[in-house]
């Protein structure tokens, strides 16, 4: 797997390096989100630097997250839901693109498709109808003959058994607060969606990252906080081996031979 790196820097964010390019995906990046703190370390500003390319899933506040955009300059090439672009741009992002689920780019060597999501899209919630809103999605990743499945936020979906088999599959096991919406995976669900997608190896993400100030010291929230990926560990069955990483450090990918 020379060349190939993932590092979990919390919440959903990952960077990637494969195929001589740099991927970030829904960078959150600074010590609070709105109304949400860190509760890891803030990413040092090596951990995003040479970023070729952005992948967002969805308009959320903690998955497009201006501040964090802003970080990695205006004239990054930035890749969100068709129907997001004309909004971002007048935020001040100059390199903008639009995609759709079936729909595919090439960054350099690698070659990312849409994928569907099931998952509000709107920027405020489920509720609301002013504002931005366009469809929420995954990204299918590949080159170096390496597969990987960024499933953004979503619950499970009959489309996932088409998406397999893949080398690696970055899955949501929680969210930030004490209980989950719609359109979320908790860990048993997660670990249906790694049989489904014929994941040989998984990343748990979008857990242990964010909270909400007045209840992150709880026993509840420090559970909460912790537990979903182990728990998700303890329910995937079958061949997929999971890649239980903190935020913030790499993840210790299986050698080639092991995921033959």
């Amino acid at each position: 797997m020379s060349g190939f790196s993932l590092r979990f820097l919390g919440h959903s964010t990952v960077r990637l390096n494969l195929g001589g390019r740099v991927l970030l995906t829904d960078p959150v990046l600074t010590a609070r989100v709105g109304g949400l703190v860190r509760v890891v370390p803030v990413p040092d500003p090596g951990a995003y630097a040479g970023v070729d390319l952005v992948l967002l899933s969805h308009l959320h506040g903690d998955h497009l997250h201006l501040p964090s955009l802003e970080l990695l300059g205006a004239d990054t090439r930035i890749v969100v839901p068709r129907g997001a672009g004309s909004w971002l741009t007048k935020k001040g992002f100059r390199n903008v693109e639009e995609i759709a689920p079936g729909e595919t780019l090439t960054d350099g060597s690698l070659t990312i498709t849409a994928t569907e999501a099931v998952h509000s899209g709107h920027r405020w919630g489920p509720r609301l109808t002013h504002g931005p809103q366009s469809p929420a999605l995954g990204h299918l990743i590949e080159g170096d003959g390496n597969t990987i499945y960024n499933a953004g936020d979503t619950d499970l979906f009959d489309g996932m058994r088409d998406l397999g088999p893949v080398d690696i599959a970055l899955l949501p096991v929680w969210g930030w607060g004490p209980t989950l919406g719609p359109g979320h995976l908790d860990p048993a669900r997660a670990a249906q969606a790694a049989a489904l997608v014929q994941a040989r190896a998984a990343v748990p993400v979008h857990w242990g990252t964010l909270a909400l100030p007045g209840i992150r010291r709880t026993a509840r929230m420090q559970r909460l906080l912790a537990d979903p990926p182990r728990v998700f560990a303890a329910e995937v069955k079958g061949k997929t081996e999971v890649l239980f990483t903190e935020p913030g450090a790499d993840v210790a990918l299986p050698s080639p031979k092991d995921r033959a």
